[in-house]
C-alpha cells in the first residue's frame, strides 16, 4: 500500500475533502489546497514537481487504500457467486464511506489531464488483472477460459465504476444497483461457460433444468 505520512498525506486528504465540495482535482488551486491542509503554499513543491504528479499520488492512494480489502474477500470465497457479491458489497460500501475517492476516479477518468487518465487507465486495469487472477486461482470459473475471465473482469471493473456515483446519489436505488450489478457479473460468468458447452450439452442442461 502506498503509506503516506506529514506533509504529502495532509495534501493528499485536503484534496479529497475540496473535491467532495465541488469539483475535479486538476482545478485545484495551490493556495486553496495548502490553506484546507493548514500547511504553506510553498510546501507543496516540496513534496510535488507539480499538479499531474500531485494527482497520481491521490490515484495511488485511493487505489491501495481499496484493492487490499477487495482482494482478501475474493481470496476467501468459494464460489463465484459469493466472489461477485462480497466484492460488490464492499466496493459500492467503500465508495459510499469514501465519495471524494469516487468521485476523483470517475471525473480523471474523463478529465482534462491525459497523464491522470492513463495513470486510472492503469489502475483500472490492474485491478482487473488482480480480479482475474484471484478467480483463476481460487478456481471459482473452472469451466471458463483464463483469457475470457480476464475480459469479463475488465468489463466488471469499468461497470462498477460506472455506477458508482448513481449508488452515491440515490439512496433510495442503492439495493436495487448491487442486485443488478452483481446480476451483470454472474450473467456473464453463466454466459461463458455456455460459449464452450456444444449444441447437445446446452439441450440437455435445458432438459435437465426445465
Amino acid at each position: 500500500m502506498n503509506v503516506l505520512s506529514g506533509g504529502k498525506l495532509k495534501l493528499v486528504q485536503a484534496a479529497l475533502r475540496l473535491i467532495t465540495e465541488s469539483r475535479s482535482l486538476t482545478s485545484l488551486g495551490l493556495r486553496e489546497l495548502a490553506r484546507e491542509a493548514g500547511l504553506n503554499p510553498n510546501t507543496f513543491y516540496r513534496h510535488f514537481k507539480n499538479l499531474d504528479e500531485f494527482g497520481l499520488q491521490v490515484l495511488g492512494y485511493i487505489a491501495e487504500d481499496m484493492k487490499s480489502g477487495v482482494r482478501e474477500l475474493r481470496r476467501m470465497a468459494e464460489s463465484s457467486e459469493q466472489a461477485s457479491h462480497d466484492t460488490v458489497t464492499f466496493v459500492y460500501h467503500y465508495f459510499l464511506s469514501n465519495p471524494a475517492a469516487t468521485t476523483v476516479a470517475v471525473r480523471e477518468l474523463h478529465g482534462p489531464s491525459p497523464l491522470l487518465r492513463r495513470a486510472l487507465e492503469a489502475q483500472l486495469n490492474a485491478s482487473a488483472r488482480e480480479m482475474a487472477e484471484d478467480i483463476i486461482d481460487r478456481k471459482l470459473v473452472r469451466a471458463v477460459p483464463p483469457e475470457t475471465v480476464h475480459e469479463i473482469s475488465r468489463m466488471t471493473i469499468r461497470y462498477i465504476l460506472f455506477r458508482a456515483m448513481d449508488y452515491i446519489e440515490k439512496p433510495e436505488q442503492r439495493e436495487a444497483i448491487q442486485r443488478e450489478t452483481e446480476r451483470f457479473i454472474n450473467r456473464q460468468f453463466r454466459g461463458a461457460m455456455l460459449d464452450n458447452l456444444s449444441q447437445g450439452d446446452i439441450e440437455i442442461l435445458v432438459k435437465k433444468t426445465s
